[in-house]
């Protein structure tokens, strides 16, 4: 009978044991609740502003609706401009642009269109050299350059005419109120560019149609940062996702996260929350949110879910956390073992010899060297 090392089969064991205990030592996580930072966001457009509104200015000068008649000139009673009308309607309106400062400003007057800027959702406009496709060319002023003396509020009336073959839903811009004078140059490599300001008071119009909302969560990816060895640091996970409108309205989304795991159960747990941006009709934006003590060891699945008014979606996304690192090096101890055991029991065999029958009876055969 051939007759194993002493001591040989328990070890595989042991190791394998050690390597299990040592993964399972690891800090799984609890459940945070993460707090999306807050962003300043419009209003939304079913909502009354507030009548103490403040203009949009930039300390200099200011843009904003012009107040009703009798109104505080000081205080416009509307902060951005909601107008509905259907398909091939004129409406009419004032804006008011203030020179808060001690000098004369000369002024260019355009209509802007408005866009998500793609990294964190910004509500941006296209500038005065930009073609203009949507609301922004449908504005026209009476003025479009005037010179406004200092701290004198001089208002200009304009209109947007809705084209009859306008697309229902939401076409945000503004009324923009640009500085012509180049205020400072900055090098840019070989090149001095000039720098103008704008102020524009945003401008939501709604064509008259169906609404339709819609929404998705796409490309819904994690990036993890982990210490090498488990115990000698924290570790954090950064979400990133993409949210896309694909409807005509503006959607002002709130998201929930969800994370589940095969070992922690619930990872993570965040309640639904205000983006603080406006997702406007056709756009799509980049987000992300932190993620502290991510777990180190565990199978995840993330949930993301978003929803507004008359909409909802949701994107999901899984991953595997592990300790590369520390499991190369255990899986190399215990090859390293085995390797080490099997050489020796090779030895053995070798020089012990085994025991064989014949004819004559038992007798021992010397293997050969």
């Amino acid at each position: 009978m051939f007759h194993r090392p002493h001591g040989a089969s328990r070890l595989p064991r042991l190791l394998a044991a050690a390597l299990l205990s040592a993964l399972g030592a690891l800090t799984l996580g609890t459940a945070p609740v993460l707090a999306p930072a807050p962003a300043s966001a419009p209003a939304p457009a079913s909502a009354p502003a507030p009548a103490s509104a403040p203009a949009a200015d930039n300390g200099t000068w200011a843009v904003f609706p012009t107040p009703a008649a009798g109104g505080n000139a000081g205080t416009p009673d509307r902060q951005y401009f909601y107008l509905e009308a259907a398909p091939g309607a004129v409406v009419n309106d004032t804006v008011s642009v203030v020179n808060l400062s001690g000098r004369p400003i000369n002024f260019r007057l355009y209509g802007a269109d408005a866009y998500n800027t793609p990294r964190d959702g910004g509500f941006a406009l296209r500038a005065a050299d930009q073609p203009q496709t949507g609301v922004g060319a449908w504005v026209h002023l009476k003025a479009d350059r005037l010179t406004v003396p200092p701290h004198t509020r001089v208002d200009i009336p304009f209109t947007v005419d809705i084209p009859a073959g306008a697309e229902p839903g939401d076409h945000p811009g503004a009324v923009v109120a640009l500085d012509t004078t180049t205020e400072a140059t900055s090098a840019a490599g070989k090149v001095a560019v000039g720098i103008q300001r704008a102020v524009g008071a945003r401008l939501y119009l709604r064509v008259s149609g169906v609404a339709v909302p819609d929404v998705s969560v796409d490309n819904v990816q994690v990036d993890r940062h982990a210490p090498l060895v488990p115990g000698i640091g924290g570790s954090i996970a950064t979400i990133h996702y993409t949210l896309v409108n694909h409807g005509n309205v503006t959607v002002h989304p709130r998201l929930s996260i969800k994370g589940s795991g095969w070992i922690g159960g619930t990872v993570l747990a965040v309640p639904a929350r205000d983006l603080g941006i406006d997702l406007l009709p056709g756009q799509q934006v980049q987000l992300s949110a932190a993620w502290p003590h991510a777990p180190q060891f565990d199978r995840v699945s993330l949930k993301l879910s978003v929803s507004g008014t008359d909409v909802s979606a949701s994107g999901s996304s899984s991953f595997l956390a592990v300790p590369w690192f520390l499991v190369g090096v255990l899986l190399l101890l215990v090859s390293a073992a085995l390797l080490l055991l099997w050489a020796r029991a090779k030895r053995r065999r070798a020089h012990r010899g085994h025991w064989a029958w014949n004819r004559r009876g038992r007798t021992r055969v010397e293997a050969a060297a």
